[in-house]
Parts: C-alpha cells; structure tokens; sequence
C-alpha cells in the first residue's frame, strides 16, 4: 500500500509540475512569440519522415499588421463568440454533441461500420491550445488537458493576442502555417492585400487545409466563402 501511495503521489506530482510547465510557457507568449506548435513539430517529423523533405512556410504578421478582413472572417467561420466567451462556448458545444449523437444513431440504425462525421465545438483559444501543446488524439484525459490550457490562456493573454498566435500558426496546407505564408501559397499576396472573399476562402479551408489545398475547384469552398464573406462586417474584433 506505501508503494502504491508513493507512486500516485508521484503521479500527482508530476502532473502538477506538467501544468506549472505548460502554465509558465502560456505567460511567456504574453511577451514573446512561440518559435512553434506541438502540431507543427508532429508535422514536420511526419512530412520529413515521408518524403525526405522538409518544405516549410511561415512568416510572423503583428497582429496590427494581420488584415481586418482576415480577423473578422475567421470570427465569422470558426467563432463568432470569441470577443465575449470565456474560452469555451458552451452552447456551441452543446448543439455540436447533439448533432454528434443523432449522427451516430442513425449510423447504428443503418448498420454502416464507416464512423460518422463528427462535428466539433471548438473555440479559436481551444483549438489554439491543443495546437500549441498537445497531440491529435481524442482521449478524456487530452481534452481535460485542453481545458485546463484553454483556462490558462483566457487568463493570462489577451483575446487580441490569442487571436494573433492563432493566424500566425494554424495550419493552412502542406507545410503551410499562419496567414502570411497562406495568402502567399495561394494568392500570390501578403496577407494585408487579400480582399474579404479571398480571406473567407482562406478561413473556410481552416477544418480540412489538406484536402482543400488539393481541391481548389471544390464548389463548397467558394459557396461557403461567399457567405462568409457576406458575414465579415458583423464580426465583432477582440
């Protein structure tokens, strides 16, 4: 039973000083740009393991220089509470579990052994702390993981810098991440001179950047992009 104590005291003491880690790395960014993402670092040792390669593209904007357009449409597309919520939306979470289950039920009735698509609920600064720290999996511990990091943003940064962390890092294609690279890799322009349609095309990429990047002509891109850029004038910036 003392062994047994030990190593849960242990346990406990090493997830402690992990929170006190990631907590400590979280207030640095207050001041200092990260240099990169747990997800980006997964990334480049898949695509170098793959390919022999390493193409990479990333290019740090200030968030004053990050084009309004830009702001507004990520708002519009991917969290249209994020000036006021406190890091999680829970009513979008709620709507994005029910539909979750429904799509699972009706898999099981049919009997189709394909997983149903599944919709997230996830905030701008949750999605942002799971690419700045943690793996892909989807685990209870990993997104208890999650919150706690989503918790230590809201508190110890800015919306606005969340928001400029988020652009600057978040993956746009193949080794393409934050907004000045993408509005290179596709339109041949730095960020601060895409339109409003060009930047709701690039937003609505954001859940499936891969398959877009390799789609292009996909008519769903351009429809969606259209609506959002129709929504850009309401989002309200942080």
């Amino acid at each position: 039973m003392k062994a047994l104590g030990r190593w849960i005291g242990l346990l406990a003491l090493t997830a402690v000083c992990l929170q006190i880690f990631f907590i400590g790395r979280i207030a640095l960014m207050a001041a200092v740009d990260p240099q990169s993402t747990a997800f980006e670092r997964s990334e480049a040792w898949r695509i170098a393991t793959n390919k022999g390669r390493l193409p990479w593209s990333q290019t740090w904007v200030p968030y004053e220089q990050l084009p309004d357009n830009l702001k507004r449409a990520v708002l519009a597309s991917e969290d249209d509470g994020f000036a006021t919520h406190n890091g999680v939306d829970w009513d979008s979470l709620e709507k994005a579990w029910a539909k979750n289950s429904k799509a699972e039920q009706r898999a099981e009735k049919k009997g189709s052994t394909k997983p149903p698509k599944v919709v997230g609920g996830s905030t701008i600064t949750q999605q942002l702390a799971k690419n700045l720290f943690l793996s892909g999996e989807r685990t209870l511990f990993r997104k208890a993981q999650e919150f706690v990091l989503t918790m230590a943003l809201e508190g110890l940064l800015s919306k606005r810098r969340i928001l400029e962390i988020y652009l600057n890092s978040v993956e746009w294609g193949e080794g393409v991440f934050g907004a000045e690279a993408a509005a290179l890799h596709y339109f041949r322009k730095p960020a601060a001179k895409l339109t409003a349609y060009e930047a709701a095309r690039l937003v609505v990429m954001l859940p499936r950047p891969k398959f877009f990047e390799k789609t292009p002509g996909s008519p769903y891109l351009s429809s969606r992009a259209e609506v959002i850029a129709g929504r850009i004038a309401d989002a309200r910036l942080p």
